[in-house]
C-alpha cells in the first residue's frame, strides 16, 4: 500500500498571487479539451526552457536572452496538439482591441508565447482549442484563485500513459505560490505526462499507470527498471507546460535560468519526466514589482521558491481533477484509487 499523500486541503496559494498576473480557463464542453492564458498586461520580462523531445511551441526563440524582445504579455496554455497554438491568436486579438502590447509604431503587437499539450484521445480529435478558446480564456482572466483540475489546457490531460491509455489516470491544471523576504513566486501546471505523478514529500506515486486489473498503481519507474515492456509510443502524444512567474525584478538571462530551474520541480514530481514522448515546456515571467536588493532573496533562493512551486501544483493538478468518461474509455481520478485503498 503506499503511503498517504501529504498534500493539505488548505489552499497552496496560486500565481495570481504574483502581482501583475492574472488566470483565465476556456474548457470546452463538447469534449474534454481546453486552454488556459497567463496574462501580464503591463508586460513581463520572459523566459523559457523547453527540456521535452516532442515540444509544441509558439514564440520561443524570441525569449532567448540575446534576442530582441524583452517583454510578454501572456503565455497561452492548451490542449489539441498542434492545432491548439490558434488559440494564441485569440488572445493576440483580444489584447490587440484593448492596446495592450509593444508599439511597433503601425499598431500595438501583442507578444503571446504558447505551449501545447496532446489530448486528443479524450473524443473528438477534431475539436481543439482555437483562437475563439483563446479569445475566450482572455475574457475570463482574473486575478482571482484560477480553478484547479479538469479545467483549461488540462481538461482533457491524462497521466501515466506508458502502459497504454486504457490504463492512465485523470491529469489536469494545479497551481501554488510561495512568498519569502517580501517577493513571491508562483506555479501554473498542465500536467499531461507519460510518467507518474509522483509526491515529492514522500516519494509515492498518486496518479499515473495502473496495474492490469485497474485497480492499483503500477509504480511505472519500478516496472520499467525491472524489465515491464511500455507500450508502443506515438511520439509527442504527451507533454506537461506550464509557468512560472514572480513579481521580482529580473533580467531575461535570469527569467531564462528560473524557466530551467523550475523543471528540477517537475524531475521530483514527475517519473519519467522529459521523455521522447513528451514536450515538457516551462515558462517564465518576471513582473517587476520588487527589486532584489536588500535583503529580498536571490537567485539562489528564487530558484529554491520555482522549484517547489513547480512540485507541488503538478501534484496539485492530479489531486483537483476528476475522473471522466468518454465514449466506452473511462478515466479515474486519484481521488478513486485513494477512495479504493482507504476501503
Amino acid at each position: 500500500m503506499s503511503a498517504p499523500s501529504s498534500i493539505s486541503s488548505r489552499s497552496a496559494g496560486s500565481i495570481t498571487d504574483v502581482a501583475g498576473i492574472k488566470v483565465g480557463h476556456f474548457s470546452d464542453t463538447r469534449r474534454p479539451t481546453g486552454c488556459t492564458v497567463v496574462m501580464a498586461r503591463d508586460g513581463a520580462v520572459g523566459g523559457v526552457d523547453v527540456r521535452g523531445a516532442a515540444p509544441g511551441t509558439r514564440e520561443t526563440d524570441l525569449l532567448a536572452p540575446g534576442n530582441l524582445v524583452q517583454q510578454v504579455h501572456a503565455v497561452m496554455l492548451a490542449g489539441g496538439s498542434a492545432w491548439g497554438l490558434a488559440a494564441a491568436e485569440g488572445a493576440m486579438r483580444w489584447m490587440e482591441e484593448r492596446d495592450i502590447g509593444m508599439d511597433v509604431r503601425f499598431g500595438t503587437l501583442p507578444i503571446v508565447p504558447a505551449a501545447v499539450l496532446f489530448d486528443l484521445p479524450m473524443g473528438d480529435a477534431r475539436i481543439r482549442p482555437d483562437a475563439a478558446a483563446g479569445y475566450a480564456a482572455c475574457e475570463a482572466a482574473s486575478t482571482a484563485a484560477p480553478a484547479e483540475g479538469n479545467v483549461g489546457a488540462g481538461t482533457g490531460a491524462l497521466v501515466g500513459k506508458l502502459f497504454g491509455v486504457n490504463r492512465a489516470m485523470k491529469g489536469g491544471v494545479g497551481t501554488a505560490s510561495v512568498t519569502v523576504g517580501g517577493v513571491t513566486v508562483g506555479a501554473l501546471i498542465a500536467v499531461n505526462s507519460l510518467g507518474d505523478v509522483i509526491d515529492h514529500n514522500t516519494g509515492q506515486p498518486v496518479a499515473g499507470a495502473r496495474t492490469e486489473d485497474g485497480k492499483a498503481l503500477l509504480d511505472t519507474r519500478r516496472a520499467l527498471l525491472r524489465g515491464d515492456l511500455p507500450k508502443p509510443l506515438l511520439a509527442g502524444t504527451n507533454t506537461t507546460i506550464g509557468v512560472i512567474a514572480t513579481d521580482a525584478v529580473l533580467t531575461k538571462v535570469q527569467a531564462n535560468r528560473l524557466a530551467n530551474v523550475s523543471h528540477d520541480g517537475l524531475a521530483r514530481a514527475i517519473n519519467p519526466v522529459h521523455t521522447m514522448s513528451d514536450g515538457d515546456t516551462l515558462f517564465a515571467l518576471a513582473t517587476g514589482r520588487v527589486p532584489l536588493e536588500g535583503n529580498a532573496p536571490g537567485m539562489t533562493v528564487l530558484s529554491t521558491m520555482a522549484a517547489e512551486v513547480v512540485a507541488i501544483a503538478t501534484l496539485r493538478a492530479v489531486h483537483a481533477a476528476r475522473a471522466v468518461t468518454v465514449g466506452e474509455l473511462h478515466i479515474p481520478c486519484a481521488a478513486d484509487l485513494a477512495a479504493t485503498r482507504g476501503s
